[in-house]
């Protein structure tokens, strides 16, 4: 919207259009946003919930850690304790320390992964993640920032980041490197879990062969992806019971096992002596043991994405109270069993159970090696859905599974193409030491990820000390690194596996993320001037039909190319035009008083307009939401606001009314004021208002709305001419207009990469992704494709 309230001309339309939308973010800038506060007995629901969707792998561990860090067996018992020592170590600094009590501070209003901690660097610094951002969108109240005293060094960083050619792309590609090595563990872990499970049959019967092991294993990832489409919420409530039941068993077993057999094996927890000499012994070997160690917390990386399918401190009381002890004494335990039992090392987990309790656990286990696979399922889901929101993965199809939790999401694709390469790898590698040693590094791939962004975040948005911060990052990296250094030396023992996942992953996002900034760069540099337009929506050889037309594109400003090859054909333009740009902001969601933007092109009379629609990486355009009627109601109440600023009413008349509903009681309190006290709203007004819900009864939850509400006048002539007009041609019909854009490269001008990427890999993503009026859920009978090539 222009920044003057005076009608603009013809002639510098163009111009005034490309300002930022001051006079519509003043309705709603400097609010605070509500704080959601989530109830305790909501809290540790989810903690349970979480125990099913979240934890199963890292509580399947024990199922085959002292197997694969020990492949030949072991001649000593200090190598045990050894073993055992590092284990500790590595659930205590890696799981509980840095991602239960630091990394998940860090989530972007609940939602995690590389791409929020992404998200949160980028809001903190002049840089963009989407082409077409508009300086109205930092104004959001949900565009959270930090507001401390600036350090030198982060005001270097911060310089070097914006000022530099190369830094936003390296932030860019080391999200993307997380992301792909996260989908790398959702095909990996369901292999290694389903596998493990039947390993216990395997010893029991031993005259089953190896390949009808794959082929249980295979029906059991069938059945596993095929509930996926149930939903988290369900799925969660299905697994937690069993994943509970099997942490108490593993737990308990393993304090069977330290009382039976060797207690003085707690001697090793986080005892640095027992390293020492491990180390000093065994020497190579014991290096080479880290890999099996990296598989007591696979598992963890999974952890911080599926924050977003919960809360943050439900799954911190999940892991602190009870997934972690538990862990610990399973464990110890084996330890204990070991070390009277050092040639049962192969098959520690299953030999070490009370020989009653064996069938039962047995299969507690199997179900719970198979529960074990949600956690980078659903964590895969995630970041794959952020990408998308980011325009760095083709567009697939997004379902939201939970109605209270935005977060769950499901993606049939993406589901049954994981389903297909967990399938091909089981039976590919037909072993969990090999799998393991592809599966640990596309985990501690995703930690050093995390542990660099980390310290953007600690530098760039918490303003930490930067003796904290240096402490932080290069700690962790050198423990990640040692941790990556031992199983990269097994590449051709299965460690190829996850690099090639994670550079055919990388290839795609890169490639798409490329194409569509192209994509972009082409509708600028073609765009129309609203001088065309204007022109054309007066012109006596142009026919207003009657009905309404939304025009789609990633334009914020000006005509888009698509509008002016439809009007080369049909020479006739609707009664109402209306220029939409749907577009994914780096923050969580956008508030529905924000989400829509408008700007009338011209004179009413026109009857054009350019609308914003702002979502956050974290929402979707929903198919159940009627955006028709919900965009032309925006529309109208923007009609009256801009009608009574130019007919000469002050801004101060328009009024803020917070209301606070206590639902249980039936009971409704509202506050109104002028605008001209929003400012005192922060302080003092909304003080008295947060004293007020701070001495309701206990028990009672009050929802806090905020809305702005016109003061109560007639409508003046012109506006109920523009409304009515407006309603007349909804009656018509509404008519969606999409651009079905093929890319091609410049022959002459483009280099062998680019071809490869834009001819080869774009092409073949585009003509198996859904299209674009697929992910508006425009109806079908309302659409009409406008096809063109654009060429880079």
């Amino acid at each position: 919207m222009v920044s003057s309230l005076e009608r603009p001309s013809h002639n510098d339309n163009f111009l005034e259009f490309d300002q930022p939308l001051d006079v519509e973010g003043r309705h709603v800038k400097g609010l605070p946003a509500a704080k959601k506060i989530v109830p305790a007995l909501a809290t540790i629901r989810y903690a349970f919930q979480s125990l099913g969707v979240v934890y199963g792998d890292l509580g399947t561990s024990p199922l085959y850690v002292y197997k694969s860090i020990f492949p030949e067996g072991f001649a000593d018992r200090e190598d045990i304790m050894g073993a055992l020592a590092l284990i500790t170590y590595a659930l205590f600094l890696l799981p509980l320390l840095k991602y239960t009590f630091i990394v998940m501070r860090a989530n972007d209003s609940g939602e995690g992964g590389s791409f929020a901690l992404y998200s949160l660097i980028c809001r903190h610094i002049k840089m963009k993640t989407i082409p077409n951002e508009h300086p109205t969108d930092h104004e959001l109240t949900t565009y959270r920032r930090y507001h401390t005293d600036v350090k030198p060094v982060a005001n270097w960083i911060k310089r070097l980041l914006e000022e530099s050619y190369y830094g936003p792309k390296f932030l860019l590609l080391l999200a993307l490197l997380g992301t792909s090595m996260l989908i790398g563990d959702g095909i990996l872990n369901p292999a290694i879990s389903v596998l493990s499970s039947v390993d216990g049959l395997d010893w029991n019967k031993e005259h089953i062969s190896n390949d009808w092991l794959v082929v249980i294993a295979s029906i059991i990832l069938v059945v596993l992806f095929s509930v996926q489409r149930f939903g988290t919420d369900k799925v969660g409530w299905t697994f937690a019971p069993m994943i509970f039941l099997w942490f108490f068993c593993i737990g308990g077993i393993g304090l069977y096992n330290i009382i039976n057999y060797d207690y003085k094996v707690l001697k090793a927890i986080l005892n640095p002596v027992y390293i020492f000499r491990y180390t000093t012994r065994a020497k190579k070997k014991s290096w080479l043991s880290l890999g099996g160690v990296m598989l007591s917390i696979t598992g963890t990386e999974a952890l911080y994405a599926d924050v977003g399918h919960f809360s943050t401190s439900s799954v911190q009381i999940a892991f602190g109270t009870y997934a972690f002890p538990c862990l610990l004494a399973s464990y110890v335990g084996q330890a204990a069993y070991l070390s009277r039992n050092p040639s049962d090392v192969s098959h520690v987990f299953y030999r070490s159970i009370p020989g009653p309790l064996y069938w039962p656990v047995f299969l507690i286990a199997s179900s719970a090696a198979v529960i074990a696979s949600q956690a980078t399922i659903s964590a895969t889901f995630s970041v794959i859905k952020q990408s998308v929101s980011l325009g760095c993965f083709p567009r697939v199809k997004v379902v939201h599974t939970s109605e209270q939790h935005s977060g769950q999401v499901y993606i049939p694709e993406i589901n049954w193409i994981l389903m297909v390469l967990c399938i091909i790898t089981t039976a590919g590698f037909r072993g969990t030491i090999q799998i393991g040693n592809a599966y640990g590094i596309a985990v501690v791939t995703v930690m050093m990820v995390t542990t660099v962004l980390m310290g953007l975040v600690m530098l760039l948005v918490w303003r930490t000390r930067l003796l904290w911060i240096i402490l932080f990052v290069s700690f962790y990296l050198v423990i990640e690194a040692l941790l990556f250094s031992s199983m990269i030396i097994k590449f051709d023992q299965g460690g190829w596996a996850p690099l090639a996942i994670g550079a055919i992953s990388l290839l795609v996002m890169c490639t798409w993320h490329y194409c569509t900034l192209k994509k972009y760069e082409f509708e600028v540099q073609n765009k129309l001037p609203i001088d065309w337009i204007l022109h054309l929506s007066s012109c006596y050889e142009c026919t207003r039909m009657p009905g309404i037309a939304f025009v789609y594109s990633e334009l914020t400003h000006g005509v888009p190319l698509i509008f002016s090859h439809f009007m080369t054909h049909f020479p006739a333009m609707h009664a109402v035009v209306i220029f939409i740009c749907v577009k994914y902001l780096p923050v969580n969601n956008v508030s529905e008083e924000e989400r829509f933007l408008f700007e009338q092109i011209g004179e009413p009379e026109n009857c054009l307009y350019h609308c914003v629609v702002r979502y956050g990486y974290r929402e979707l355009h929903k198919r159940n939401e009627n955006f028709e009627d919900i965009l032309l109601e925006n529309l109208i109440q923007y009609i009256q606001r801009r009608t009574m600023l130019e007919t000469g009413h002050e801004e101060s008349e328009f009024q803020l009314r917070r209301k606070i509903e206590l639902p249980e009681n039936g009971i409704e309190l509202q506050f109104t004021a002028k605008s001209d006290t929003v400012a005192s709203v922060d302080s003092g007004t909304d003080d008295e208002i947060q004293s007020l819900h701070l001495s309701l009864p206990q028990g009672v939850h009050a929802v806090n709305h905020v809305r702005f509400t016109l003061p109560q006048s007639e409508p003046s002539e012109n506006e109920d001419e523009q409304i009515t007009f407006l309603n007349a041609a909804k009656y018509h019909g509404v008519v969606h207009i999409v651009g079905d854009i093929i890319l091609r490269t410049c022959p002459a001008e483009s280099n062998f990469l680019t071809k490869f990427m834009v001819n080869c890999v774009y092409a073949f993503l585009s003509r198996f992704c859904r299209e674009n009026n697929v992910m508006l859920n425009i109806p079908h009978e309302a659409l009409f494709n406008v096809g063109q090539v654009y060429y880079v």
